[in-house]
């Protein structure tokens, strides 16, 4: 069994792909998408969504990342990748799920869905432009409006030579709304012949029990589930998750990350965006978080919340990386 790190734009950027995999459990990453729209990106551009071009493709606990592809234009698309493939990323994503209107309506993400023929030479294009050695693989979810291209999608995804396929089961239109429809994972494994990745809608192992028991599938991917709760992939191997004291030195790294990389304007929403996910598993990170939400200068925030009992270093995260 396999467990991936979810592209997750506005969220899973490689700040908290850093954090996570310190926490432990996670077999490969997939960055946020780079967005090709008819021109030759510099190196910069990849290496500001996937620092880890310059790890040798790895995060610093050692979790290898592929970088992800969005765009329409298989041409373009392939050229990009061509040279993406000189910083020997561990593998080429192609984003067929993103359900962003602003994306969508430039032709990108989830609308390519209608357009199966277009996936294919989307697929095909990347796939004969880079090395025989580097994976080109895909993700898509159900559909646009409906499920109607689901087979037709990922089919010509196989036929276009990707490595394998990851399936958020759910539409366009669905959004986030649960549930996932993890049959049509099923569906979508009984028609080709690529490994499938099921995604969508696992915040906790009992979610994952019953994801691979209708989904038949050997590997998952985990998004927002494991950003609400950083143990989660321990968890569905056996193992423990950490508590909430040893989870506190890795929010103090995650600050000092963000306070180094982002914008000052935006360093406290950063760290309020994991909060507010993290309460969903923590008590603790509720209280801070309605302790902590009303304040959005960077200096303040770091006053309020280091000086508060929540952000002592200390020797508690002794299973975790740091």
């Amino acid at each position: 069994m396999r467990i991936l790190l979810a592209p997750m734009e506005g969220l899973l950027d490689h700040i908290l792909r850093d954090m996570l995999t310190r926490v432990g459990g996670i077999d490969l990453c997939v960055t946020e998408f780079v967005r090709v729209s008819g021109s030759l990106l510099p190196n910069r551009c990849f290496q500001r969504i996937a620092p880890e071009l310059l790890t040798q493709s790895h995060t610093p606990a050692g979790v290898p990342v592929r970088v992800q592809l969005l765009g329409s234009d298989p041409v373009c698309l392939a050229e990009n990748a061509a040279k993406l493939a000189e910083l020997n990323p561990c593998g080429i994503d192609l984003n067929f799920g993103c359900p962003a209107k602003t994306v969508n309506r430039h032709k990108g993400g989830a609308i390519l869905l209608r357009e199966p023929e277009l996936i294919h030479e989307i697929v095909g294009a990347v796939r004969a432009a880079v090395p025989a050695h580097l994976p080109v693989t895909a993700k898509m979810r159900l559909g646009y409006e409906d499920t109607g291209n689901a087979l037709a999608c990922a089919a010509a995804i196989e036929a276009a030579g990707a490595a394998e396929l990851v399936v958020h089961a759910r539409t366009k239109v669905d959004g986030y709304k649960p549930p996932a429809y993890w049959e049509w994972i099923a569906t979508i494994r009984e028609h080709i012949a690529i490994p499938v990745i099921a995604n969508g809608e696992i915040w906790t192992v009992e979610d994952f029990q019953r994801c691979r028991a209708i989904s038949g599938c050997d590997d998952f991917m985990l998004g927002r589930g494991i950003v609400a709760n950083p143990g989660l992939a321990l968890q569905i191997r056996g193992a423990q998750a950490p508590s909430w004291l040893e989870m506190l030195p890795l929010l103090a790294l995650f600050w000092e990350k963000v306070q180094d990389t982002v914008q000052p304007k935006h360093r406290a929403g950063r760290i309020k965006q994991w909060l507010n996910y993290l309460r969903r598993h923590y008590p603790e990170a509720e209280a801070a978080y309605i302790e902590l939400r009303q304040i959005s200068n960077p200096d303040d925030f770091a006053t309020q919340f280091f000086a508060g009992q929540y952000l002592v270093r200390n020797e508690l995260s002794a299973g975790i990386n740091l």
